[in-house]
């Protein structure tokens, strides 16, 4: 039996001969001495006699209720960004002309698309269970079976070396990134895509309301008083003076913020303005984690840390380019490479 043992972290005040069961495959396995941690030498399970403090049900409430806020608050952002623009902006837009009202309305409505669709997929799609696998009986756990498998004492049940336990969930989930309480799931195997298509359409969007916002506020806008402005001077400090007063001035007796069209434009400009510069951080720190190979919790972890290999491959891979395409683009980029060398 001493063949199959891979013994860890031994202690000596515990007399030797320690027996001991893998859950893996339920050998019985002797080891030299104690240990709290150790790997199966048949099936590769790892075994942690350590004790761990159970799931509290009052907890568990807490982190759903937090996430059924936040969900409910994006939600009723979204549709008041939708429904606050096409009421605030587009008549303004068909003034112009039919064609350009046309035109946005259009774009918006395959933003709008975009946004809830990829949004409904990130929140109510499994964020990737890992696959179910026979354990606790020898006979059908073949050698390496379990490789660095550990046993999930919430789930109970093997969890596999590139899954991660949710108290928010309640479930393993298979290369979990993070939990997103504005989704009210986790980002994992199964919709991480997902969310970074949510994340690129939520940027997109946001631009776009930004732009239109000031387009139609400075058609609310009165013209300000450009003889009073002198272009020459405008550069100096009693020119940038005056000038800022003149926008002031115009800003405050404009009909932008006497009217309620005009306080809603004011508000989609600075919302969609900064939702888009905090989406964006996320959206670099999520696609730069995906070039290193890794996901936030293994940036986290100092047990993963540098086992992972970076490249444009990753990215390749995660958005799901055909195998001719990958070894296209991977050959062109290694030729520009040892070009530029």
């Amino acid at each position: 039996m001493d063949d199959i043992i891979k013994e860890e972290q031994p202690a000596a005040s515990v007399p030797e001969g320690h027996e001991t069961k893998c859950w893996g495959c339920g050998l019985r396995l002797l080891l030299p001495s104690y240990a709290p941690i150790f790997r199966c030498g048949w099936c590769g399970a790892i075994t942690n006699l350590n004790p761990q403090k159970s799931e509290s049900g009052c907890s568990y409430r807490w982190r759903r209720l937090r996430d059924w806020v936040f969900v409910t608050t994006l939600f009723l952002f979204i549709l008041f960004v939708i429904c606050g623009g096409v009421w605030a902006v587009y008549p303004v837009v068909f003034s112009v002309s039919f064609f350009c009202g046309v035109f946005h309305s259009t774009i918006a409505f395959i933003l709008s698309g975009c946004t809830f669709s990829t949004f409904c997929l990130s929140a109510f799609r499994s964020a990737g269970a890992p696959a179910s696998m026979f354990w606790g009986s020898y006979p059908t756990v073949g050698k390496g079976g379990l490789e660095d498998y550990t046993f999930c004492i919430y789930c109970e049940r093997p969890k596999s070396p590139r899954a991660h336990h949710c108290r928010s969930c309640r479930m393993c989930v298979l290369d979990m990134d993070h939990h997103c309480p504005f989704i009210g799931n986790c980002v994992g195997a199964g919709n991480h895509r997902h969310f970074i298509a949510f994340l690129f359409s939520v940027v997109i969007s946001t631009a776009y309301v930004s732009v239109m916002s000031a387009y139609a506020g400075f058609h609310v806008w009165p013209p300000l008083a450009y003889d009073s402005l002198d272009p020459l001077n405008i550069f100096s400090t009693a020119g940038a003076i005056r000038a800022s007063k003149a926008i002031v001035h115009a800003f405050l007796s404009s009909a932008l913020l006497l009217s309620t069209r005009g306080l809603v434009l004011v508000y989609l400009l600075i919302a969609s303005l900064s939702v888009g510069i905090g989406i964006s951080v996320l959206l670099w720190q999520q696609l730069r984690f995906i070039y290193e190979g890794k996901t936030y919790i293994n940036h986290i972890s100092s047990l993963n840390s540098g086992s992972s290999e970076r490249g444009w491959h990753n990215l390749f891979r995660f958005f799901g380019f055909p195998h001719w395409a990958l070894q296209f683009l991977l050959g062109s980029s290694n030729a520009m490479k040892s070009h530029d060398k």
